[in-house]
C-alpha cells in the first residue's frame, strides 16, 4: 500500500490518498480528521502509527505505507 499527501489550496483542505499495489486509489480523506473503518484497508489497531506517518509525509511525494 502507498500513501501520498495533497496540499490543498485556500478553502480546500489538505488530503491523504491511500493506494494499492497498482497505484489504484482505495481511500481519500482529510489529513486532519481521522480515517473511520481502518479494518477496511488493514490498517486495524493503527491508527497511532499512521497519523505519525501522516504527519511527517511531505506533500506530493509518494511513499510505501509500512507501519
Amino acid at each position: 500500500m502507498y500513501i501520498i499527501k495533497v496540499k490543498g489550496k485556500a478553502k480546500i483542505p489538505n488530503y491523504i490518498q491511500l493506494r494499492d499495489e497498482d497505484f489504484v486509489l482505495i481511500a481519500y480523506f482529510r489529513a486532519d480528521r481521522p480515517l473511520t473503518k481502518l479494518e477496511k484497508y488493514g490498517l486495524e489497531g493503527k491508527e497511532e502509527a499512521l497519523k505519525g506517518v501522516i504527519e511527517q509525509l511531505p506533500f506530493g511525494k509518494i511513499q510505501k505505507l509500512e507501519i
